[in-house]
């Protein structure tokens, strides 16, 4: 089924863009009607099923599951080397500002990925990129294991960190192109928990495997194996979802059936210049970061939260390791409890803060929730993630239990996942009536904010977060030697305090910010139909 009318304000735009302007975008169906419409341009009717929004519930949720799997598989391997770095170490001879080069060069990869994977996604879909990226990176995984030298290892784990980029920008535009507005925060909070799960199990399953006696090596062939499974499950599982690509297979189906070329999707109209792709692609999203104060303060404080992450790393084992003398295993069982804490941050969210919002979507309606609504929750979570470094850090004494640093640990999960879905949100103000969509919608700003565009939206944010979690390794055993595990605690608890205004001032001004905005058309502040809450 097809329908090769559509209103001219949208053809426009489609021409334009090859990116319909509402927030279905290329779901949008034309009034039979409208006589300006354009007879030729092909779009998705009322409860066509080639649309994935009109996909089974559950065949969604599945895909959203992979997004999420595929996330932590990438993760995951990211921090995987840290427990096996001693036996690496002993084999190459290598120090241990080189050894951190493990962690930090596949975190590096992370710099350059996104750069490419989240634009191409958008020329020639989601399944191409995952299947291409997901087999290079399983190759390089073998490398990894069968490295003879410093150089070859270190080479392979850039190799490895940039291919497994893919699903940190891609998985997120997945679910923005399976899930309507209301539904795709919930969606999203699965893609959100796999970055802080992947780095905290790495440790713990590398630990088991060196306390056990077996070579580092077995280490990378378990990542291989876990890639090839991923692979497979894109394979035989995953199809495409990137709406403007299907319209174009369904307007080659339709040309192929009719014998009439006249046919064409939006993406097949946009006949934007090689220098003018490589502009959009290369240089507007952080065009667009580097002109908003707003985003880049909010990119500020992820970036930050996110190289917190990575520096655990090398702080635990100071602790754990040293301090309390436990083996490999045992310490590397200490970084659960990050993972455990943004459980609990996803269960908090889904229970307390979603059925609120859903409260103010009522009171508000037929106008859209003022984007700060989505801070409250970052009023509570800032400050716990600022106590949770001062509480691990000044309880981090071998003398004292090591269940106040790891239930310190916990906390820190639990408030980075919710600063993250709370920042995320506001970011929704930021871009998305510059693109037009009618609403905004739930969790991460630059699924909704950019929507058929939120892989090359992720790949600046990604880009940015990833240069702090590759950095913050590279002085963090340094510093928490030379200050001590107290000290280095509390500088950087200090610098969370710094930020705990961000939210607070974004909440009180983000209106007026709107308002002076170059990319963000704000709109006049509405009153709630009903003010109880």
């Amino acid at each position: 089924m097809y329908s090769p009318k559509r209103p001219s304000s949208l053809a426009s735009t489609a021409t334009k863009s090859a990116q319909p302007s509402t927030e279905k975008g290329n779901n949008t169906h034309p009034h039979p009607t409208d006589e300006n419409a354009d007879p030729w341009l092909v779009s998705f009717a009322p409860n066509d099923p080639d649309n994935p929004l009109n996909w089974p519930t559950w065949r969604r949720w599945y895909i959203t599951f992979i997004g999420g799997f595929l996330v932590l598989n990438a993760t995951f391997a990211s921090a995987a080397p840290s427990n096996m770095l001693p036996q690496m170490m002993e084999q190459f001879g290598f120090g241990e500002e080189v050894a951190t080069l493990t962690v930090s060069l596949f975190i590096a990869g992370y710099c350059v990925g996104p750069l490419v994977w989240g634009p191409l996604s958008e020329d020639i879909g989601r399944r191409p990129v995952y299947l291409i990226t997901f087999l290079f990176y399983t190759g390089f995984q073998v490398g990894c294991a069968l490295s003879k030298n410093t150089a070859s290892i270190l080479i392979f784990r850039f190799l490895g960190g940039t291919f497994a980029a893919a699903p940190l920008t891609n998985s997120g535009a997945v679910v923005g192109d399976i899930w309507d507005a209301k539904t795709r925060g919930k969606a999203m909070l699965l893609f959100a928990v796999s970055p802080f799960a992947g780095p905290a199990l790495g440790p713990v399953v590398a630990g088991w495997m060196a306390v056990s006696g077996v070579s580092w090596r077995w280490l990378f062939w378990v990542l291989t194996m876990f890639a090839s499974l991923c692979l497979v499950l894109v394979l035989f599982t995953v199809p495409e979802t990137y709406g403007p690509v299907l319209l174009v297979k369904k307007a080659r189906r339709i040309r192929k059936d009719t014998g009439d070329t006249r046919y064409y999707a939006p993406m097949e109209a946009n006949k934007t210049t090689i220098g003018r792709r490589l502009y959009n692609i290369l240089a507007m999203p952080f065009k667009i970061l580097f002109l908003e104060p707003m985003l880049i303060t909010i990119t500020i404080y992820q970036s930050f939260l996110y190289g917190c992450i990575y520096l655990l790393f090398e702080a635990y084992p100071i602790v754990f390791t040293q301090g309390h003398h436990l083996n490999a295993g045992v310490s590397g069982l200490m970084f659960l409890p990050i993972s455990l804490g943004g459980i609990l941050g996803v269960l908090v969210y889904l229970i307390f803060y979603n059925p609120r919002y859903d409260r103010y979507v009522e009171q508000y309606a037929p106008d859209k929730v003022p984007p700060e609504a989505r801070l409250e929750v970052t009023l509570l979570s800032a400050p716990l993630f600022a106590i949770s470094f001062f509480w691990f850090g000044w309880t981090s004494y071998p003398s004292i239990t090591l269940w106040s640093p790891l239930l310190a640990g916990g906390l820190m999960g639990f408030s980075i996942l919710l600063i993250f879905v709370g920042i995320s949100n506001l970011n929704v103000l930021s871009l998305a009536d510059s693109c037009r969509y009618s609403q905004l919608s739930l969790i991460n700003y630059t699924v909704d904010a950019y929507l058929f565009a939120a892989a090359s939206a992720l790949a600046a944010s990604t880009v940015s977060r990833s240069i702090f979690g590759a950095v913050f390794p590279l002085f963090a055993r340094q510093m928490f030697e030379s200050l001590n595990p107290r000290w280095a605690s509390t500088l950087l608890g200090s610098v969370a305090i710094v930020m705990i205004p961000i939210p607070i001032v974004l909440r009180r001004y983000g209106p007026y910010l709107r308002s002076r905005s170059r990319f963000a058309l704000s709109s006049p502040p509405v009153k709630p139909q009903n003010s109880a809450v």
